[in-house]
Parts: structure tokens; C-alpha cells; sequence
């Protein structure tokens, strides 16, 4: 299944919506309608997945393969709506937590990035760990504000994100899948100047709205093997990453297991995994984003983001 986050004209508030192709059901209403429990929100479904499910499923039993306005149930109450008319937010636009995060998980871009800083072209023998600020999630085409006397060098950075949906501790590998809930895009936007001037990745990466996100989750049903996904970016439609994330140094079993050693991981947390090579800052001559920019990330069977760079 396919969840996002959508806003209406008339629903300024964020709602819990269902994909189906062109279309989106409203959850909580559609629920409300079938006489099931409702949920408004991305979280909420979360933290109740096993009994959620049931829910959806209904939902789609109601549909049973038609389009969503063509059953009268959902059209009669405003619950189904055409995606081209509707505003998608991230999926989680508001995480309880920062956004967990692996630098330099791919050994070419680890490679590039030292060559970038005159250091020796090694790969991390342990997963590198940073967080972003949950302040920082941006829509899946929401604007990409740069205000120049912040940071000149803007970067990008497409990545696939694992979103947890049973908690959990001391994970084993072999079940380290067992605990998503889904898988959705991201764009771990990066100021360098910031970066390198204060030694470390927080500040850089967490200016507000450097997190583009969705534009849904796929639950993880849908994604059998998350080790054979096909990553792009985009900048004005000219290709500047693309790679497989069976090129992960740590995979993403490995990666859930690693972080719960000592941590819990709780329902509703983001991982981003790392970005392949390509990015802005360890190309010859650099290249950083400017006003009227558009980025496209990609990632086959999830889905696109599309953001244009506007100056504060």
C-alpha cells in the first residue's frame, strides 16, 4: 500500500490518505463510513499498525478494484479525491524524534568525499551516524528555501529512508526487517560551508526544510528485498546520482540492527540510509544549488520528489 499525508482546500490540517493510482481515500473518513476505527494521521497509524491494517484493508475491500469515486460510500461523504487535486505533505511532517542518518554508505561516494578533502580514499569499516533535525522535513514539492547569507553552497543527497514501525531493542539481523514499516524518498540537503566550518554534519543538515520527504510510504510488504532499489537525482532534468542500493556498505538490516544495540528504535522513526556518489560538492569545478533550481529524486517503485530552489 501507498500512505500519505495530504491537505485539501477545505482540510488545512494534514490527513491520512490511501493511494490507489490517481487517486486518494481519506482513511478517517472512509473508516468512519464502514463503521471501522478511524485514524487521522500517519503516526497514529503507526503506532497501531496491526489493527490499521485490518482498516485499510476494509477499505480496499470497499473498493474492490474500482476507481475510489466510483464507489459511492467514499463520494458521498468527500473521501476520495484525484491526486492532482489534493497537496501532498511528507508522510510524517512532523517526526517525534531527529531524523536518524548514515554518512558515507555507499564506498564510492565514501570515496569521492575524501578525495574532495585531500584524504586518503578509504571506506568506513563502521557506519557513521548523524541526526537532522525533525524541523528540517519539507514537503515532497515544497519549495527549497536558501537564504545566501546563511550558506552559498546548497547540495543534495537522494536516499532512501526506512521508516520503523515495531519497536524494538537488541534487533537480530535476521529479523531487523520484520520491524518496518515502510519505505519512502528522501533528500538529505546539505549546506557545505556550514558543514565544514563547524567539523560535523548537524548544523549543515538541518536548516529548516533541507528534508524533503515522501511524497508516500510503500509499507514494507511491497518491498520485498530493500537491497534492490534504484536510486536518481535529478537537477533541471540533467542525471547527477544513480546507483543501486545493493551498493550500501550497511545494509538496512544490518543498520537496524547496529542502532539497537543499546538504543530502542520506536515506531515512527526515520533512518535515511546514505546517498550514492554524484553529489554537488566533490564534482570538478563543485556545483551547488541556486534560485529557480529544480531537483528530482527518484527511487523506482517508491516514488519521485520535485523540489525548485527559491531565495528567502
Amino acid at each position: 500500500m501507498k500512505l500519505a499525508s495530504f491537505f485539501t482546500a477545505d482540510l488545512p490540517q494534514a490527513r491520512l490518505g490511501l493511494v490507489q493510482h490517481d487517486e486518494i481515500v481519506d482513511v478517517d473518513l472512509a473508516a468512519r463510513a464502514l463503521g471501522l476505527e478511524p485514524y487521522e494521521h500517519m503516526l497514529d497509524l503507526i503506532d497501531h499498525y496491526e489493527q490499521g491494517v485490518q482498516v485499510l484493508q476494509a477499505i480496499l475491500r470497499k473498493a474492490a478494484g474500482r476507481r475510489l469515486h466510483d464507489v459511492k460510500t467514499f463520494t458521498e461523504i468527500g473521501a476520495a479525491h484525484a491526486l492532482s487535486e489534493v497537496q501532498l505533505a511528507a508522510p510524517i511532517a512532523r517526526p517525534r524524534k531527529n531524523v536518524v542518518c548514515l554518512g558515507r554508505n555507499y564506498a564510492e561516494h565514501a570515496r569521492e568525499s575524501a578525495r574532495t578533502r585531500g584524504e586518503p580514499e578509504t571506506v568506513p569499516e563502521d557506519p557513521i551516524f548523524f541526526t537532522k533535525a525533525s524541523t528540517a522535513i519539507n514537503g515532497p514539492f515544497g519549495n527549497l528555501v536558501i537564504d545566501p547569507a546563511v550558506s552559498t553552497e546548497i547540495d543534495w543527497e537522494a536516499e532512501l529512508a526506512v521508516i520503523i514501525g515495531k519497536p524494538g531493542k537488541k534487533i537480530r539481523e535476521e529479523d531487523a526487517l520484520s520491524h518496518v514499516f515502510g519505505y519512502t524518498v528522501l533528500n538529505d540537503v546539505s549546506a557545505r560551508d556550514i558543514q565544514y566550518r563547524h567539523k560535523q554534519y548537524f548544523r549543515g543538515k538541518s536548516i529548516d526544510g533541507y528534508c524533503p520527504m515522501g511524497p508516500w510510504i510503500v509499507t514494507a510488504d511491497e518491498i520485498p528485498d530493500p537491497q534492490q532499489l534504484t536510486l536518481r537525482l535529478r537537477v533541471n532534468g540533467v542525471t547527477k546520482q544513480e546507483d543501486t542500493t545493493a551498493h550500501m556498505l550497511f545494509d538496512v538490516r544490518s543498520i537496524i540492527t547496529i542502532l539497537s544495540q543499546g538504543m530502542t528504535l520506536e515506531a515512527g522513526d526515520i533512518i535515511a540510509t546514505g546517498t550514492p556518489s554524484g553529489v554537488g560538492h566533490s564534482r570538478n569545478p563543485p556545483e551547488f544549488l541556486k534560485a529557480g533550481d529544480v531537483m528530482e529524486t527518484e527511487i523506482v517503485g517508491i516514488g519521485v520528489l520535485r523540489n525548485t530552489v527559491v531565495n528567502i
